[in-house]
């Protein structure tokens, strides 16, 4: 996926002009989204920003703190049927590691009633991606969003305030893009 994803980011930045193009991921997108843009970093062709929405760490975090594995994550050996088999198909989804290489704006979105994808991993990964002294140039904010809104995990997009959220965090109003 993320060299599928490569190619999608050339293909559209040939024909974005100077028009910015940003990554977003959300959920599982994450995973391909943070991949993507190390690599597009490291060749020093970064987005004008990187979104995540509803992001995890790593794939073993989020898997051991799924719905899904609520019944079988106390069972005595649920690492070595559950979690070793993904990680040991190549499967990494290493967000926590992929943030550390990533050098344009992070913006992560995430919501505290989030039933997917627990609020303090993304919170976790905002705490390691600030720091990091590849992002020492760029902007890395953290936007929560409180539990009475009812978002969850996929209705973050509902917010009335996302595009102010987004104005913001990108830095240019629609008019002076125009301009």
């Amino acid at each position: 996926m993320t060299y599928d994803a490569l190619h999608v980011f050339d293909w559209i930045k040939a024909r974005s002009g100077d028009n910015p193009v940003y990554i977003w991921g959300h959920s599982l997108g994450t995973g391909v989204a943070t991949n993507l843009v190390r690599r597009l970093c490291e060749r020093e062709t970064p987005p004008d920003a990187l979104i995540l929405e509803s992001p995890f760490t790593n794939i073993r975090e989020e898997a051991k703190s799924h719905p899904f594995s609520v019944v079988y994550r106390y069972f005595p050996g649920f690492d070595w049927f559950f979690l070793d088999p993904i990680t040991s198909s190549g499967i990494k989804f290493a967000n926590d590691e992929n943030v550390k290489h990533i050098s344009c704006p992070l913006l992560i979105l995430h919501a505290e009633d989030d039933p997917v994808v627990p609020f303090q991993l993304g919170r976790k990964l905002y705490n390691i991606a600030a720091p990091s002294r590849s992002f020492r140039d760029f902007k890395v904010q953290f936007v929560p969003f409180h539990s009475d809104l009812g978002y969850r995990h996929k209705y973050i997009y509902k917010s009335p305030e996302l595009p102010r959220i987004l104005r913001e965090f990108l830095g240019k109003s629609e008019s002076e893009r125009q301009h």
